[in-house]
């Protein structure tokens, strides 16, 4: 067998889907990408905006690169079962409920990067960490297709799927042909987006997109946009899980264990841990992304679109937090659940964004401050 035929089994006997790519994307993949980030969809994701060259044509910076070699594993795992303790409101994006996949993955292309020199080729593995399209190289290996939910598709797997890619330096094989769109005529995801984040055309606005907005995103999160993230804590699975695709979607990748403490995970933790003991905790997860506070302040949106009286005291816990951002949140989760009493003490905070918020919410109440 030749290097390609090695890489590819080894990959496969990891349990990856497999295919192969060329290293440049076509010019119009590469127009439509740029016209996305010049319309600013990539929202405040700077790094998507970043050398574009190289994302787009990666031959530029990585010389020696002939070919691109796409790693896929399935994520439909059922979900575990909710634990009995805690205050567990909320939903996770199903990709979440397992350790980081960064570091799932990142042993095994490290394998296949020591592989690939003992055959005489150079190799670069990254997993969602580097300037590379993941998707538009699935694509172009005949992986799968961009479904309307923005997403790589293909029949069996569905939408559920976690990529990687290793760079190569061995001559591009026969690649398969392209996988055929099996989106018909239904819109299912379009219609079923709680912010109207999904363009049609296989793109996303992320400026709409709950994902960004619960993991991305530092500061406040608009209250205009409350009322669509409705229980979604992290992450957002609602376009994928309308897909018809996805009802018969498997998953087989040995290396994934859904956790119960990742998708359910205990609220009271993003108020009563500190930064640290968060760090401790949930270390390995892709929690750490948004860290404690940004995870307060998703809780706190989820509580108040929620609206039961009986977490309110999770809900003035947030109120005294160190984080400006999760009191600010906090000040609008009191003014929607009717707790104008405790939301007094917030107009008199020393962070004009705090005070802001709560002023502005008492004002529109017609209450003294």
């Amino acid at each position: 067998m030749n290097g390609v035929e090695i890489l590819t089994q080894t990959a496969q006997e990891l349990g990856f889907l497999t295919a192969w790519a060329g290293v440049d994307l076509p010019l119009d993949t590469q127009q439509r990408y740029r016209d996305w980030i010049a319309q600013g969809k990539q929202a405040e994701m700077a790094y998507l905006a970043r050398r574009l060259d190289t994302r787009l044509t990666p031959s530029g910076r990585f010389e020696w690169a002939k070919s691109v070699l796409v790693l896929a594993a399935p994520h439909a795992y059922p979900p575990p079962e909710r634990p009995p303790d805690g205050i567990r409101l909320g939903r996770v994006a199903r990709y979440a409920w397992v350790r980081d996949y960064h570091q799932l993955f990142e042993p095994h292309l490290h394998e296949l990067e020591r592989l690939a020199r003992s055959l005489g080729l150079q190799a670069k593995g990254y997993v969602d960490t580097g300037p590379l399209s993941e998707r538009s190289h699935a694509v172009l290996g005949g992986l799968g297709w961009i479904g309307r939910n923005a997403m790589l598709m293909r029949m069996g797997e569905g939408t559920y799927l976690t990529l990687a890619v290793l760079l190569t330096s061995a001559p591009l094989p026969p690649t398969a042909a392209s996988y055929p769109n099996r989106c018909g005529s239904c819109s299912r995801c379009i219609g079923g987006c709680p912010t109207g984040a999904l363009l049609g055309d296989g793109t996303l606005d992320s400026r709409l997109c709950i994902s960004y907005w619960t993991i991305e995103h530092r500061g406040l999160v608009p209250p205009s946009l409350w009322a669509g993230i409705g229980a979604w804590l992290f992450g957002c699975d609602v376009c994928q899980e309308v897909c018809p695709w996805n009802r018969k979607a498997r998953s087989f990748w040995q290396g994934f264990a859904p956790e119960p403490e990742l998708a359910y995970p205990n609220l009271e933790d993003f108020f009563q841990l500190s930064s640290r003991a968060f760090e401790r905790k949930y270390a390995g997860t892709v929690f750490r992304r948004p860290g404690r506070t940004r995870m307060a302040r998703n809780a706190l949106v989820v509580l108040a679109n929620l609206g039961n009286p009986d977490y309110l005291p999770l809900v003035r816990q947030g109120a005294h937090d160190t984080n400006p951002i999760v009191r600010a949140t906090a000040a609008e989760a009191l003014g929607r659940l009717g707790d104008f009493d405790s939301l007094l003490p917030l107009a008199q905070d020393l962070e004009p964004l705090v005070a802001g918020v709560a002023r502005d919410l008492l004002e529109r109440q017609g209450c003294a401050t």
